[in-house]
């Protein structure tokens, strides 16, 4: 599920905490006027610079990448001129010297210079992941942040030709008899698939008081121990397809129509996740930081169950 965050790019992010930290300086000069350290508004310059990168990167060869190292150097010596201003009204705040006049509104500059605080520190790291990657050419930069905005996002590659690399976090969904999602869960870091298939199906017991019968996943569930545990839980049938089928063994059980039927309603359930993306708003969360995104999975789930359970009741 992705995060509500625009396409990261080494330019961007030291301007968008440019742009936030002038607009919290603005708001603390329109409450505290121009005593202390006066506003210095420097977007204009940075916009400009943005823009010259995008050009510069246009050019080929050497020639390019010099020209493009050396709007860096210009953009992000401007945002760490405006990181050490908003940290000089920071201090100032928490200093009294910049306050308001009315005490019952002095609360305001206390709220924005803690926002200062986050921010700069925020700025800070992506100005130097910057340095790290333009002038030093490290792309894994410990602590790497894609938005001063969603920092908890995750760079998540799943090999789609249409959107190789997707900024958000990983979602598992976990549906059981007439399309009836049981249990989902939002990671706070992005797991390897086949760590999760014996606890889904531990999470499974302990909701529904019984061991399934049938479980059916992906090959990127598949693993010989997670498929011997799930026998020894008591699962009648794994229908999770090995990526190696070299054993002889192992392509005829993958040939029985048990295990195709499974991989038949594990496909359906490709659907729902599907579903939940269009009907219920599940491709991008509008709700800010993991507990917004937990927040908005939750709904997703509690509308569309209800849907499948009045069609089941139906029949």
């Amino acid at each position: 599920m992705e995060t509500n965050i625009h396409y990261p790019t080494d330019s961007s992010l030291p301007g968008d905490g440019t742009r936030v930290l002038t607009r919290l300086m603005k708001k603390v000069t329109s409450i505290a006027g121009d005593t202390g350290t006066k506003m210095r508004d420097r977007m204009r310059s940075m916009q400009r610079n943005v823009m010259r990168i995008g050009r510069a990167a246009r050019i080929k060869g050497e020639r390019g990448k010099k020209a493009v190292a050396a709007i860096y150097r210009k953009t992000l010596a401007t945002t760490g001129r405006v990181m050490a201003q908003a940290k000089r009204f920071a201090g100032e705040i928490a200093g009294g010297v910049k306050r308001s006049a009315n005490i019952l509104k002095q609360a305001a500059p206390d709220g924005l210079k803690r926002e200062i605080d986050i921010m700069v520190e925020r700025t800070g790291r992506v100005v130097r992941q910057a340095k790290a990657r333009v002038f030093g050419g490290d792309t894994h930069v410990d602590g790497k942040i894609v938005s001063v905005f969603e920092t908890s996002t995750e760079v998540i590659r799943k090999g789609k030709a249409s959107k190789p690399t997707e900024f958000g976090k990983m979602v598992k969904v976990q549906e059981a008899e007439n399309r009836i999602v049981i249990d989902y869960e939002v990671y706070d870091k992005k797991p390897s698939d086949t760590d999760l298939l014996v606890p889904a199906i531990g999470r499974h017991e302990k909701l529904m008081g019984r061991t399934p019968e049938l479980v059916a996943a992906d090959n990127g569930f598949f693993s010989a121990k997670n498929e011997a545990a799930a026998h020894e839980k008591g699962v009648k049938h794994v229908s999770s397809p090995n990526r190696s089928t070299k054993s002889e063994a192992r392509r005829e059980t993958q040939k029985k129509r048990w295990f195709k039927n499974g991989q038949k309603w594990r496909t359906g359930c490709e659907g729902r996740i599907s579903l939940l993306k269009r009907r219920h708003g599940l491709r991008r969360s509008l709700y800010k930081d993991e507990a917004g995104m937990k927040r908005r999975v939750g709904l997703g789930v509690i509308a569309d169950n209800p849907i499948n359970m009045g069609k089941a009741m139906a029949k």
